[in-house]
Parts: structure tokens; sequence; C-alpha cells
């Protein structure tokens, strides 16, 4: 990735979760989730929806290409998950996820909330790692993730 497309140049904005770039962004997330699963059926619970998203950022570089996304669910009693957490693979390593995470932290925080919570899989170690050195703690499964064995979950309080 060049230089002047890393986390220092990189502009993060709100957009609809259903937008052409947020709906191509979490395409190429599925797809590569379904290479590392080896199947398509890996997300248990409720898919994730415009209505159901309220929040959702899109990082891009200066040159506008869409290079990373997530978003907010709010959750019945308090907090928020966050979903469809995704930066592309040129961009990983740069600073770009930590930035959009903090973002979505802070949109978390305007929104009155102190805590948030989310899920990642078993085979995305990767993912396990940065939210662990982003200071998010393991916690046990909750909502339609009790009881699935492909995945792992995580919280923060902010």
């Amino acid at each position: 990735m060049p230089a002047d497309e890393t986390a220092t140049a990189i502009t993060i904005s709100r957009e609809p979760f259903d937008s052409a770039d947020a709906a191509a962004l979490r395409q190429a997330q599925r797809d590569e989730l379904d290479a590392r699963y080896g199947r398509d059926d890996h997300e248990p619970g409720e898919k994730p929806t415009a209505d159901s998203v309220p929040v959702f950022l899109v990082a891009r570089t200066p040159s506008g290409r869409p290079i990373g996304c997530g978003g907010l669910r709010p959750l019945p009693g308090g907090g928020a998950e966050i979903k469809r957490m995704f930066v592309t693979a040129p961009a990983r390593g740069t600073g770009v996820a930590v930035t959009l995470l903090r973002a979505i932290e802070e949109e978390a925080r305007g929104m009155g909330l102190d805590r948030l919570v989310l899920e990642t899989g078993t085979e995305q170690p990767d993912a396990m790692r940065f939210y662990e050195r982003e200071g998010y703690s393991r916690i046990p499964l909750f909502g339609a993730y009790v009881g699935s064995d492909l995945s792992v979950c995580y919280a923060r309080d902010l």
C-alpha cells in the first residue's frame, strides 16, 4: 500500500450499511471468511441489516478507494455489538484497523454507550490477536453465539 494510503492519510465517514461501497467491503469480508472456514455457513445468529446496524463506517484512501468498514448494532439492555469490522488485505498492518476501531468506539461513546462486545471466529487468529492488543477481553459466548463452536467473543468497557 502506498505511504499516502496509511492510517494517517485515510478518511473515515458514516455511510449507509447498504451503500455500494459498504456492500462491496462486506462481500470481500464474506469471501475471505468463506475461504478460511471452507464453507459459507460460518455465521451464527441474525445477519446484520441496514435497520439493525444504524452506524456504519467506511475507511477510504485519499483517492477515495474504500479499504475498511465496521458498524454498531445496539443490543437489548444496553451496549452494542461491533459488526462487519474488516480491512482489505493491502491495508492491513498500516494502522487502518486501529484507526477504524477507535472511530467505531467514538461513535459508541457518542451514543452514550459504555461497553462494546463482538464476535470473531476460531479461524481468525489474526483478529483475536488484534482485539486483545487493542484492549478487548475474551468473554463467554453471548446471544446467538452461545453454543457455537466457531465463535470467540470479546468485550471492552469504553
